[in-house]
């Protein structure tokens, strides 16, 4: 026989769950999106001075040494700036699945004991 009780308990369980998940989506999402905008900004300025840099150099040899460390700099710093992104979308994953790792257990254990049964 079908128990309300139960299911209302099981689909305050899933929607709590979804509450949780979406609310650590969207503050990580945020999160991302600030870093990213922050990048990009800071990216923009360095190129700019670089460019103020370059454009009074006095020898092609003195813009060439410019232009090389700068390259060097920029690749540098979007390395690290694409791990942490990385890191930072690897977390989102592991918090958003979090609120689901009791009841899925939950449901894994009573499915395996039905089928024991």
């Amino acid at each position: 026989m079908f128990n309300f009780e139960e299911a209302n308990s099981k689909g305050k369980e899933t929607m709590d769950a979804v509450l949780k998940s979406y609310s650590s989506l969207a503050k990580s999402m945020q999160a991302i999106a600030t870093e990213a905008a922050d990048y990009s900004k800071k990216s923009f300025e360095e190129g700019i001075a670089h460019f103020e840099k370059l454009s009074g150099a006095k020898s092609f040899e003195a813009a060439a040494e410019l232009q090389t460390a700068y390259l060097k700099k920029t690749y540098e710093s979007y390395v690290a700036e694409a791990t942490k992104i990385g890191e930072m979308y690897s977390d989102l994953a592991k918090d958003a699945y979090k609120p689901y790792e009791a009841p899925v257990a939950k449901a894994t254990a009573a499915a395996k004991a039905a089928v024991a049964a």
